[in-house]
């Protein structure tokens, strides 16, 4: 589980390092990824069950296209703002899943989960900048606040796909997975051709590695690596070790890309993380000692 989130705490910095358009860039995730996981499962000789995907079928669909978008949003984010602000926004994601949960999960909005709900969202306006500029209306017209809003589009999405999971059943995480990752790709492509285009500069040897790594890394590896874990380690230990994915993309993105975050910018990423962390965590005192 530490391995797969350190990894996921660093596509941010390969996507920064990426000339491709967002869009494409998040088509070839989803098509390498899926390639790789598809050749594992015959290295493995696991048999991909096309009775539980027909079963699933219609909901791996949605919450395929809504990873899709969740990645393009995301991936955009990364070149308009920081590594840092991108993804402490998108760990906003556990917050929409507890506040869409009760209308369409019918889970109990508990008083722990309203208070982390709005103290996430504090952590955002502290996260974006809007108090050290002295709430300067200039400041919605930035490339940084473009960034954060994205972000925050991609955390929605993730919400959603958060809340379809939950509505899948009796299918294997590789084979919810490899169709996930192909929805996700195919819908991302049409939009991708229409919307965006390829340089001749920009296609070479380091886009080509890079692009690579993401896709067999950053998608094919983590998830076998996070699914592998998952079956091992109770679900609140699965929460709380998430939180290595951001914590990492924080540092790394100070060593290596030279950022900089202010005071208000930390105590905002605590109060994002904290109160995601907090509002996964068991609501009964013993539970949370075991």
């Amino acid at each position: 589980m530490t391995a797969s989130m350190l990894i996921f705490g660093t596509i941010g910095i390969f996507v920064r390092s990426v000339s491709v358009p967002s869009g494409i860039l998040a088509a070839l995730r989803g098509f390498i990824g899926a390639l790789f996981l598809i050749i594992l499962t015959y290295i493995l000789k696991k048999r991909i069950s096309f009775k539980a995907i027909k079963a699933n079928f219609i909901i791996l669909l949605l919450s395929g296209a809504a990873i899709g978008i969740n990645w393009i949003l995301l991936f955009e984010s990364y070149r308009h703002t920081t590594v840092a602000k991108a993804t402490l926004c998108y760990y906003l994601a556990p917050i929409f899943f507890v506040i869409i949960s009760p209308f369409v999960l019918n889970e109990k909005m508990t008083l722990k989960k309203l208070l982390c709900t709005f103290a996430a969202l504090g952590g955002m306006i502290l996260i974006s900048g809007i108090v050290d500029n002295g709430f300067n209306q200039n400041i919605f017209m930035k490339d940084d606040w473009k960034g954060i809003t994205l972000a925050v589009g991609a955390a929605v999405f993730y919400a959603a796909v958060m809340v379809s999971n939950k509505k899948i059943h009796d299918i294997g995480a590789f084979d919810k997975t490899i169709v996930q990752l192909i929805t996700a790709a195919i819908v991302i492509l049409p939009y991708s051709l229409s919307a965006e285009t390829i340089s001749a500069t920009s296609i070479n040897p380091k886009t080509t590695v890079l692009t690579a790594v993401i896709g067999i890394l950053h998608t094919g590896v983590a998830y076998v690596l996070y699914f592998s874990a998952v079956k091992e380690l109770p679900a609140q230990s699965t929460a709380i070790l998430s939180y290595i994915d951001p914590a990492a993309a924080v540092l790394l993105s100070v060593l290596l890309l030279n950022e900089t975050m202010k005071p208000l910018n930390f105590v905002g990423a605590a109060m994002i993380l904290g109160a995601a962390m907090l509002s996964e965590l068991p609501g009964k005192t013993k539970d949370l000692k075991k």
